[in-house]
This record gives structure tokens, C-alpha cells and sequence, in this order.
């Protein structure tokens, strides 16, 4: 049987490098993020694909996903636009209230993510390869990762909001299709650029970061945001520059437990969400802050969103913890 787990490649984290400087003796965020291996091997991916279109061809909005097809349909493709794998079964009526739905808003949203439909009895392979242990459940695939969605049928409002974010999500990890498959998948021979392997914009701020100098780290990647102001990689560099900066001179203890007297303290919360990152426990990071989101509205509950979404960005979003937190902040959310 094959284990089609092992043909995802990693999906591709923003270019935030390590720094060698103790942060209060807390585990390094180099420890989480791998940037340019990341970046390189999503690239050469990429590359794969714009050289080769016959090795992963486009298709139908909404169509059988099978072992065959598998990793050219889903699994390539879902480099340039996301894909919904939607695992259903013929003896489910869930399933048959599901399916339709997510069919229409494939439809409704016209190419910016495509439906793949998994018979779990018919293809056990993926099934199995994607630990299936109920239907009807969807997760998506972007950049070749999976990203749980949800289990059960879910009423269509519901269901749009989970689509929302899935192309907020794509789009923050550089896959956002035009609104068109057509425009996005079917470009002819050499329509898509590969990025260059190495950028060396970034050397300025990756030097900075090591110095434990801030400001220039931070200048470096406006430097860059500048001339390309949708540059995901110096965005998030932005964003670890301002944690480390919101972090400097705190004292770790203090922070949460002041945040633990205070739960709906969305400041004191992303205070003591920072410091549980630096420390290396961004499953606590992320849990704090989908509280605050569950237990607040407004502006608030926006601000806390936010902020943990940030953190995401740090971690990257292929890891295990971040993939379950967007879960349960659709779950807060929706």
C-alpha cells in the first residue's frame, strides 16, 4: 500500500532566520522555523511544476480524487490552488447532505479552491494515509500539507465561513489563486516563474537578527516591503521583530501569571502568550489565546485573533500544533 503521507512535501514558512542570542534562557525560535530549507524546497516544488504541467494536470472544479490521481490532482496542484479533500462514504447520509453543499461553494467560488471527493471505502489507501477514522470529514491540502478542516455536516453559513478562512490561510502561505483555475493552472508553457532558489534581500536582516539588533533588522525587511509590499517572508520577519522587542526585559513569571489572574486581559494574554512561544511551548501560546478569543467580542476578540495568528506565522503552518490551534480557532470563531 502506498504511504502518500510521505510524498507531502513541507509547505513553505515565512524567511524568519534563527537567532543565536539567548532569549532569557528560553529555547531559541530557530528551533521551530527552518526557513530556507522550507523556502527551497517549496520553490524547487514550484519550479517542478511550472517546467513540467504534464506532471500534474489541472482539472474540474469538483472531481473523484482516486490512488491514481492522487498526488498529480491533489497533491502538485495544491502548490498553485488549494485543495478540499472531502472523504465521504456511500452508506453516510451526512455525507449526502455535505457533499452537495461543498460542490455548490466550489462552484460559487470559482477557482480559488478545488474539491477532490475520496470514496473512504473505494480508495482505503488514502484513507489510510490521511488516518481517516470517520466520515463525512474534509481536510484541505496547501503546498502539499494537510490542514484539518472539520468532521460531520456542517449548515452551508457555517461552511462558508470555513471556506473564508481556508483562503485567507492559502494565501498567507503564497498560494491564492485568481479567482480562475482556468488563469491559475491552465497558463501556457513558461507563464509561471519559479522564484530564485536563494533571495539574498533577506542577508541584511538574518545578519541583524544574529546581532540581536532590532532596529535594523526591522528597517532590512522595510527595506524589502518597500519595493515588494506583498512579500510574505518580510511580513513575518516583521512580525518576530516585534515579538522579540515586545519581549525584551519582561519578566516571563510575572507576565503569566499575571495573565492567569486575568483571563479576558487580552493584553496581559498576549503578553504571556509571547513568552510561552520563546519558551518553546506554543500549544499553551496558541490555547491562551483562542480562550480570549471564545470569551470576548468586538474589537477584542479581534485583536486576540490577531495576535494568535501572528503567532502561527512564527511557528510556520505545517506544525502539528499550529494545524490543530487554526482548527480550534475556527471552532472559537465560527
Amino acid at each position: 500500500m502506498t504511504d502518500m503521507s510521505s510524498q507531502v512535501p513541507p509547505a513553505r514558512r515565512g524567511s524568519i532566520p534563527g537567532s543565536s542570542a539567548p532569549v532569557r534562557g528560553a529555547v531559541d525560535l530557530g528551533a521551530l522555523v527552518q526557513a530556507r530549507e522550507q523556502q527551497r524546497q517549496a520553490q524547487e516544488r514550484a519550479a517542478q511544476i511550472a517546467a513540467n504541467p504534464d506532471a500534474a494536470p489541472s482539472g474540474p472544479l469538483v472531481f473523484d480524487a482516486t490512488t491514481a490521481n492522487f498526488q498529480a490532482e491533489v497533491i502538485d496542484r495544491s502548490f498553485l490552488v488549494p485543495r478540499n479533500v472531502d472523504r465521504w462514504a456511500t452508506w453516510c447520509e451526512p455525507c449526502k447532505q455535505l457533499s452537495p453543499v461543498l460542490e455548490q461553494l466550489a462552484n460559487d467560488d470559482a477557482g480559488k479552491w478545488v474539491l477532490a471527493k475520496v470514496d473512504v471505502d473505494a480508495e482505503q489507501a488514502i484513507a489510510q494515509a490521511f488516518q481517516v477514522q470517520s466520515v463525512p470529514s474534509v481536510i484541505a491540502i496547501i503546498k502539499g500539507q494537510p490542514v484539518p478542516l472539520f468532521q460531520g455536516a456542517m449548515p452551508e453559513p457555517q461552511l462558508r465561513q470555513v471556506m473564508d478562512e481556508l483562503i485567507k490561510v492559502a494565501a498567507e502561505n503564497g498560494v491564492s489563486a485568481p479567482g480562475d483555475v482556468a488563469a491559475q493552472e491552465g497558463a501556457p508553457d513558461g507563464a509561471l516563474e519559479p522564484e530564485e532558489a536563494e533571495d539574498t534581500r533577506f542577508d541584511a536582516a538574518f545578519d541583524a537578527f544574529e546581532a540581536g539588533d532590532w532596529d535594523a533588522a526591522e528597517q532590512a525587511y522595510r527595506d524589502i516591503l518597500a519595493t515588494d509590499p506583498n512579500d510574505v517572508d518580510a511580513k513575518a520577519g516583521l512580525i518576530r521583530v516585534e515579538l522579540m522587542r515586545r519581549t525584551d526585559g519582561v519578566d516571563a513569571a510575572e507576565a503569566i501569571a499575571a495573565a492567569d489572574s486575568a483571563p479576558t486581559d487580552i493584553e496581559a494574554a498576549k503578553k504571556a502568550a509571547d513568552i510561552e512561544l520563546l519558551s518553546g511551548d506554543a500549544r499553551s501560546a496558541f490555547n491562551r489565546m483562542i480562550a480570549v478569543v471564545r470569551a470576548t467580542s468586538g474589537d477584542e476578540r479581534q485583536a486576540a485573533r490577531e495576535h494568535v495568528v501572528s503567532l502561527f506565522e512564527l511557528v510556520g503552518t505545517q506544525d502539528p500544533d499550529v494545524v490543530a490551534a487554526r482548527t480550534a480557532l475556527a471552532n472559537a470563531l465560527f
